[in-house]
């Protein structure tokens, strides 16, 4: 009797073992089970035992993968056994009452045939038909007939598993990206592996290499686990898996564990879409004619076109020309081609060591291979997957397939690093130095593969690099700068107040007098953003940080001289003017609504008084607004908010609702915490995520009114901006000036803030501070980053009060 319980503990070999001793006793008591057909009178005598009748696995089990809790997929072929119904039945119950999740059908080799032939899954299962009881000649005619048959429809059944790849690609992703990957469908997942060996059947491919089946048998041995621990089926490396999946495997950690699946799904990836691009052509050259001669065209030294793709020149000697691996890599990236499977071979094989530093000519190629753009990256890819560019850039093994957890980015480092190098090939006509924007931008993150802050250690690393390429003193140095730098703008535009001359001071000291310098990080900033996310770089991130550049250029000397650059945040003109019913208020409510980047400006105007700002972030929330960036100006009493913001549900935002509910807030009527709490309720999901905020102190750089900087990241959730403001408020501070940024689920809002007295924010108080503002989040502790908390205010600089 089997023991359902024990399967998914056994080993795959052990599983599969046990289930088919246990299907071949079901088999034979249903074949015993069943009274025989009465013979025709002057006919044969009817067949017995399982002569006519095979037990055939097919999908996971017919090869041999069955994982724990896996689908049972039979096929009972049967030829000249009119009891085959009843022998059927007296199988399958059996298997159903055993609780296995069982796919069967009965079938003869002619329906079996007809039916491979004509549905693309149906006939990639028949291919692994495995004789698991029964008649073994039957299931060699099976097999037989099977494989003929889907080697004559193959013309009419790959395009059409080409599309279901497709199709798998658009949905769940590729699998070497994914944080919480699917291991069997993803692009690059297991089901590739399968396809790739249906290709091999129909003969328009050889056999996946021992490479690739050990990339198969790894994610093979990741899903047994995941399946095993999780004690269910399922193909989704769910994050809270990872952990104990990797222990069980004897891997480091998730992030090791992580980093050898995109390493398998990108090899599965990479031969399937090399496998594909054959089988596409072959196809195209059905029916089969005379013989047409491939042209051959030359590309660059040593280097030709033949039909669709890259080779060496007949004279070409790659063991004596160090510059002929990136040549050809240029030459296909230039002319939107690959290079051949076999001149890849080749030049790995052959190729000599890469002199240093390298030669001008290598270096040229280099970055000409760069500034292709989007032709570079399945290029690039082509180099990786041959240990080529580890040849070449040694360093890119300690970053190749690194997982990065944080939400904004789509791709590993690797790949993110080829990503922003294409990105910026786009902008080489904004800089002077577009070769050195190209290498800063492959180089720009590849500290992450040693542990520490990556812009400080890679900024060593990428020195490093560019001076074995052969770059001067001057350019190594600035290459370093860009790696050191590449976050300065985009944090300084999203977290600080861009109108406060003491942060264009700061910028301007840490990129020093030249002003190429500020433009290449411009544009790095802009190619990182790109090859991250939508999320980490939105038109309104963008406008940000062209106007803080516009800053950066006139403080230097090389912006407009004529007058101050316009500021990012400025009033627009009041639609709606309402009265306030308070004592003593003079100037009643005034909004005002602009259409912006990225969303709309919102303007109000309000009789000033303590956590005004809260209270107009309170309405807007309510009114499910997102707020973006946002600015309080005093003048005479009263206060003017200037707000950057985006409708989350795509309603934009109406003045007078607006209006009304600042009047009615600030008179008492709208009960606005209430409300707001009410909302959060309605949509549970805003406050679903309890990570702990990270809170940081930062008053060494701050002019004007403020005292102090303090940033929060949180989870974001409806009236989060509207609570955080509260919550300074309540301690006694005012918000002079406020940045916010929402990236995908995550709330990075700075705020500057000031005592009315006019002295420092000292330690004790920013401890009640951070203790608000957790309550305020949600979220448990804070973790401290940035300046320590309790920092002092700049040597020299006296206290400040508020305007």
């Amino acid at each position: 009797m089997l023991d359902i319980q024990a399967l998914p503990g056994l080993t795959r070999a052990e599983r599969v073992q046990a289930l088919d001793a246990w299907l071949a006793d079901l088999l034979s008591d249903a074949v015993a089970g069943t009274p025989p057909p009465r013979q025709r009178r002057g006919g044969p005598p009817p067949r017995t035992g399982t002569e006519g009748i095979a037990l055939v696995a097919v999908g996971s089990l017919g090869r041999r993968e069955l994982p724990p809790h896996g689908d049972v997929d039979l096929v009972l072929v049967h030829e000249d056994r009119p009891e085959i119904a009843a022998v059927a039945d007296a199988l399958w119950y059996p298997v159903w009452d055993a609780g296995l999740r069982l796919d069967h059908s009965v079938r003869s080799i002619s329906e079996a045939v007809a039916v491979g032939s004509t549905d693309v899954k149906a006939g990639l299962g028949l291919l692994d038909a495995r004789l698991v009881a029964g008649d073994p000649e039957l299931a060699s005619r099976l097999r037989t007939a099977t494989l003929a048959g889907w080697r004559q429809s193959a013309s009419r059944l790959l395009p059409a598993l080409r599309d279901l790849r497709r199709d798998r690609a658009r949905q769940l992703g590729e699998l070497a990206f994914l944080l919480e990957p699917d291991l069997k469908e993803a692009y690059g997942g297991l089901r590739e592996g399968q396809v790739l060996r249906a290709i091999a059947a129909a003969q328009l491919a050889d056999e996946p290499t021992a490479e690739v089946e050990q990339a198969y048998a790894f994610l093979l041995d990741v899903r047994d686990e995941l399946r095993r621990r999780a004690g269910r089926a399922g193909d989704v490396l769910v994050r809270q898996e990872q952990r104990p999946v990797a222990t069980a495997l004897g891997l480091a950690d998730e992030d090791a564990l992580l980093r050898d699946v995109s390493l398998a799904g990108r090899r599965l990836d990479f031969v399937a879409d090399e496998t594909w691009r054959r089988v596409e052509a072959a196809l195209v050259r059905r029916p089969r004619g005379r013989y047409r001669r491939v042209r051959r065209e030359p590309l660059a030294e040593g280097v030709v076109r033949q039909g669709e793709e890259v080779v060496l020149a007949r004279d070409a000697r790659p063991a004596a020309d160090p510059g002929l691996l990136l040549r050809a890599a240029a030459a296909a990236a230039r002319a939107d081609l690959l290079l051949s499977p076999y001149t890849l071979k080749v030049l790995a094989v052959h190729g000599p060591p890469m002199p240093e530093p390298w030669p001008p000519e290598v270096r040229w190629s280099f970055l000409r291979l760069l500034a292709s753009g989007r032709s570079a990256v399945a290029v690039l890819e082509q180099l990786d997957q041959e240990g080529l560019l580890s040849r070449l850039l040694p360093e890119w093994d300690r970053v190749r397939s690194l997982p990065q957890r944080h939400p904004w980015h789509r791709f590993t480092v690797d790949r993110h690093l080829v990503e922003a190098a294409a990105a910026a090939a786009e902008l080489t006509h904004d800089v002077d130095r577009p070769d050195l924007l190209l290498v800063s931008a492959l180089l720009h993150d590849i500290g992450k593969g040693w542990p520490g802050d990556h812009s400080e250690v890679g900024e060593p690393i990428a020195a490093r690099i560019a001076e074995r390429m052969g770059f001067s003193a001057p350019d190594v140095a600035v290459v370093g700068t860009l790696v050191r730098h590449h976050l300065l703008l985009p944090a300084t535009a999203t977290r600080r107040d861009i109108d406060d001359p003491a942060t264009i001071d700061r910028v301007a000291a840490t990129i020093g007098a030249d002003p190429a310098v500020l433009e290449l990080l411009h544009a790095l900033a802009q190619a990182d953003g790109a090859a991250t996310s939508t999320s980490a770089w939105s038109p309104w991130k963008a406008h940000l940080v062209a106007a803080l550049v516009a800053r950066v250029q006139a403080k230097i000397g090389h912006g407009p001289a004529a007058a101050d650059p316009e500021p990012v945040l400025h009033p627009t003109e009041a639609q709606v003017h309402g009265p306030l019913d308070i004592p003593g208020a003079t100037g009643g409510v005034t909004v005002g609504i602009a259409d912006v980047a990225d969303g709309q400006q919102v303007t109000i105007g309000a009789p000033d008084r303590p956590g005004l700002l809260s209270i107009c972030a309170g309405v807007l929330a309510l009114n499910q607004l997102d707020v973006r960036a946002a600015k309080m100006s005093v003048e005479d009493g009263y206060t003017t908010g200037v707000f950057a913001v985006r409708p989350r549900f795509g309603r934009a935002p109406v003045a007078g609702i607006l209006a009304d509910a600042m009047r009615g807030a600030l008179e008492g009527t709208l009960p606005l915490a209430a409300r707001l709490r009410q909302r959060e309720a309605d949509y549970r999901q805003d406050g679903a995520r309890s990570a702990a905020p990270r809170i940081s102190w930062h008053n060494a750089e701050v002019s004007g009114a403020a005292t102090g900087i303090v940033e929060v990241r949180a989870a974001d959730r409806a009236g989060l901006l509207y609570r955080l403001t509260a919550a300074i408020a309540g301690e006694g501070l005012d918000v002079t000036s406020a940045r916010i940024e929402t990236l995908g689920a995550d709330a990075v809002d700075s705020f500057y803030v000031c005592d009315p007295s006019g002295f420092p924010v000292e330690a004790e108080r920013r401890v009640r501070v951070d203790a608000a503002l957790v309550a305020a989040t949600g979220g448990g502790e804070p973790v401290h980053t940035g300046h320590a908390q309790g920092a002092t205010d700049t040597p020299g600089e006296g206290p400040r009060t508020c305007q």
